[in-house]
């Protein structure tokens, strides 16, 4: 097509070959003497610049150099007199030395100025003798010679310096910082108290200062570990210049050095700054010469713009318009076509190009019915076109199927809007075109995603309900919630509170236990959303009297589609779990009872010959006291002892009935606390009885002071007298002979619990049964119907224990077997309990 089909784009066309030259021109004209100028300035601060560094790295090395020498000095002043005080105290404890301590101290506080006061105490810390300089100020006499607070006994017994800061007293006085010195005094190794000195800072650092004579340009000073000046000047920070004069650039902050005090252990420092006092001339000429280069280089700068000012006004339109157009041209989403008032294609953009298929000069000159229209919607379209063109919009745009050149489809939102000059006359149209075809194919996605999940939703087994935190709007419900509550929040509210109800009778027990009473607190006061919305559901177990059901109630916070923190609870009904763990429970119960059956079945002959004892020894005692009293040959006092005699038989086998009596009868599980000897106690005692009928020695070895548990008594006791009828069985089958047929129990202290262990000298298990011994219905006896160890391990799991089987060996030979158990110790009731409580669903 010709240039002159596009109104719009062609003066841009032909306005950039005229202007590049003019482009070039002006950039050459701005750019020349801005880069001179550049360059001048980079090279007189350069200079500038190293001449300042050269100067300031020779003002470090004379700071470094005074401040090295100054430290050395006041280094040796406190050595020479650490020595002093040392040859003092070596002068006190020299037999042959006329020299005492008030003597030696008096002299020595005549010689120093700086010291203020000797002090000796002895190893209590009470002053022996102490001596003070008539130097001493006012504010600090009354202080001096005593042993300040705060320092331990054994530190003031060593040899060390030590810093006492400057307080300021309720008179408004401030009390001088003081510098003592501790020195011990041995003999033989035995400390008899100790010398303390005490010095003035100002006094040492002026007596450095006078020995180093480099007080010239130099502020000196004694810092304390926070930086709070002890002695001298603190340097000052420069000041504005006042009004009046300029400020000037040369006026800096002192340079300063700061290093530690070695004697003292790094408690003060030692702060060495450096004024300048002359004024450097070649800053003030290099100062002046980049103001006169910056004046200078503005003038020149705003000379060019004037000059480029008439030429950049004629083609700032321009280069605004071409500007515009490329930025439209490089748009990749939005397709763009200009019309002009007959509806003639004049300009198409790269990404409306892309989007039909046709290019760029194809488009141009187009009229419609367009080739980008479907065939079987032209008619349509036509009308439509030309609505808009008579001013008749669709304020929403017009959406409609476009073809590509290549014969495939695709859905359009086009908009119209009129295009106007910039005299306002409009002199076309302005189309936007958007493939919207993917947002399509998305939002039908969506709506099929939402019915698949909102079907999944309603068909649930569990009941899901949403709830905004603090109201009682029902934002969504399931069917099943709409089944149990209707479409009300009232159940929702119900089985939160009733959860929250747990959960909180659970934090009072824990509580009460702990002896706390602290009253509820609202658990989410202060935490950020999105910490809630992260955290693990809660879940609590509940039963709901209106539904006659037990539900699983699971609670987790949310942010609702309009930012509204809610709650969502999930509850499922777990009836028939319930119901299937009562009936666990109950079997469970009888098998620990047909499991006693069992084994006082297996036991009744023994236990009948245990009877059998103290009844015929109460038979015996009895017929020979008939027959001394038919014959008269018994008075009173013989009478009384086999009366005695057949009262304890008679105890002894009611013992024996009664403790098979309640080990038998069913009864509900009891845990309270209860001591591991009288378990042991009341289990070897019917447990004996088979023990002894199959002719096998039992050792017990129980640990002193073990703690109680809190279990169920005659539970354990089953355990115990299964495993040791077991033990005793494993014995006898095995045909041992006498040395070998021996059971050892040992109840000891395992960690936080006891641990009990059967060992017997049997000829083991196989690795096989090792394998599956605790299983149920299983067994390694012929007879034996396999619950018995099954039960037991049941007993102990149930009581937070484990239970483990071994063989013993010596060296690869199975010497026997042992059974263990571990069963947690009752807590102290004053220490806190382990497990914690239960979520709270607030």
């Amino acid at each position: 097509m010709p240039e002159t089909a596009s109104p719009l784009h062609n003066p841009i066309r032909a306005a950039n070959g005229k202007n590049a030259t003019w482009l070039r021109l002006e950039r050459l004209s701005v750019l020349i003497p801005l880069l001179s100028v550049v360059l001048f300035v980079v090279v007189m601060v350069g200079a500038y610049g190293f001449l300042r560094s050269e100067e300031q790295a020779r003002e470090k090395q004379l700071l470094q150099q005074h401040t090295q020498f100054l430290q050395l000095r006041l280094n040796e002043q406190l050595l020479s007199r650490q020595d002093q005080i040392q040859r003092l105290v070596l002068d006190m404890l020299s037999p042959n030395s006329n020299t005492g301590f008030d003597q030696g101290a008096r002299a020595l506080i005549g010689r120093d100025r700086a010291l203020y006061a000797l002090t000796w105490f002895d190893a209590s810390q009470r002053v022996v003798s102490s001596h003070h300089s008539a130097m001493v100020p006012s504010s600090l006499r009354r202080n001096l010679g005593q042993v300040v607070q705060g320092i331990a006994p054994e530190d003031a017994l060593q040899s060390h310096w030590r810093s006492v800061a400057g307080q300021e007293q309720q008179s408004q006085e401030v009390q001088p910082a003081v510098l003592q010195f501790f020195i011990p005094i041995e003999i033989n190794g035995h400390p008899l108290g100790a010398v303390m000195a005490e010095y003035a800072p100002h006094l040492l650092l002026n007596a450095a200062l006078n020995e180093a004579r480099l007080t010239d340009g130099l502020a000196v000073s004694l810092l304390d570990a926070q930086g709070q000046l002890i002695a001298g000047a603190a340097p000052a920070r420069p000041a504005r210049a006042e009004a009046g004069f300029a400020w000037d650039p040369a006026q800096q902050a002192p340079a300063q050095l700061a290093v530690p005090v070695q004697p003292l252990g790094g408690q003060w420092r030692l702060n060495v700054a450096v004024y300048r006092s002359d004024r450097s001339m070649t800053t003030r000429a290099l100062s002046l010469l980049l103001l006169l280069l910056g004046l200078s280089t503005v003038g020149m700068l705003w000379m060019n713009w004037r000059l480029s000012r008439r030429r950049l006004q004629t083609q700032r339109h321009l280069r605004q318009e071409y500007n515009f157009r490329l930025a439209i041209e490089n748009a990749l989403t939005t397709g763009i076509r200009a019309l002009d008032m007959q509806g003639t294609t004049t300009y198409t953009n790269a990404a409306f190009s892309r989007m039909v298929g046709w290019s760029q000069d194809e488009m141009v000159g187009m009229k419609a019915p367009f080739p980008y229209w479907p065939r079987q919607d032209r008619e349509i379209l036509q009308q439509r076109f030309q609505a808009e063109l008579d001013g008749r919009h669709y304020p929403g745009g017009l959406q409609l199927r476009m073809r590509r050149k290549n014969g495939t489809s695709f859905d359009a939102r086009v908009f119209l809007t009129p295009l106007r000059n910039e005299s306002g006359t409009q002199v076309g149209w302005l189309t936007t075109i958007n493939d919207i075809t993917e947002p399509n194919r998305i939002r039908q996605q969506l709506a099929t995603a939402h019915e698949r999940f909102t079907l999944v939703l309603e068909s649930l087994d569990a009941s899901i309900s949403i709830t905004p935190l603090g109201s009682k709007e029902l934002l969504f419900a399931n069917r099943l919630y709409r089944q149990w509550f209707g479409t009300h929040s009232a159940g929702h509210l119900q089985m939160l509170a009733q959860a929250g109800e747990r959960d909180a009778s659970r934090a009072r027990q824990g509580d009460e236990d702990q002896g706390d009473a602290a009253g509820p607190e609202d658990l989410l006061m202060g935490l950020p959303a999105d910490m809630l919305t992260s955290a693990s559901s809660e879940r609590a177990e509940i039963y709901v009297e209106s539904l006659g059901k037990w539900l699983e109630v699971r609670s987790r916070y949310l942010e609702w589609v309009d930012g509204r923190l809610a709650q969502m609870l999930i509850a499922t009904d777990i009836s028939k779990r319930k119901q299937a763990e009562e009936q666990a429970s109950r079997q469970m119960q009888k098998m620990e009872s047909v499991n006693r059956l069992m084994t006082m079945g297996e036991m009744a002959s023994s236990v009948a010959h245990e009877l059998n004892q103290p009844l015929a020894a109460i038979s015996n005692y009895v017929g020979g006291m008939i027959a001394r009293i038919q014959n008269n040959t018994i008075d009173k006092e013989q009478l009384l002892l086999p009366l005695e005699k057949t009262a304890h038989q008679a105890v002894r086998a009611g013992q024996v009935i009664h403790r098979i009596r309640s080990f038998v009868q069913r009864s509900q599980s009891q845990r309270e606390p209860c001591q591991a000897q009288r378990l042991v106690g009341e289990a070897i005692e019917l447990a004996n009885i088979e023990i002894r009928r199959r002719n096998v020695r039992l050792s017990v070895q129980i640990e002193a002071q073990l703690p109680p548990l809190q279990a169920d008594a005659i539970l354990i006791e089953q355990v115990l007298i299964n495993l040791l009828k077991n033990a005793a069985e494993a014995i006898d089958g095995a045909e041992l002979p006498a040395q070998r047929r021996g059971i050892e129990l040992i109840v000891h202290r395992d960690g936080a619990g006891l641990r009990f262990r059967i060992a017997d000298q049997g000829p083991g298990l196989p690795d096989e049964a090792l394998e599956h011994l605790f299983d149920a219905f299983y067994s390694t006896k012929q007879d034996g119907m396999g619950i018995g160890l099954n039960l037991c391990r049941s007993i102990i799991e149930s009581h937070q224990g484990k239970m483990q089987v071994r063989n013993l060996y010596n060296g690869t030979l199975v010497t026997g077997c042992e059974f263990s158990f571990w069963l947690p110790a009752m807590q102290a009731p004053h220490a806190p309990a382990d497990e914690p409580a239960g979520p709270i669903l607030g």
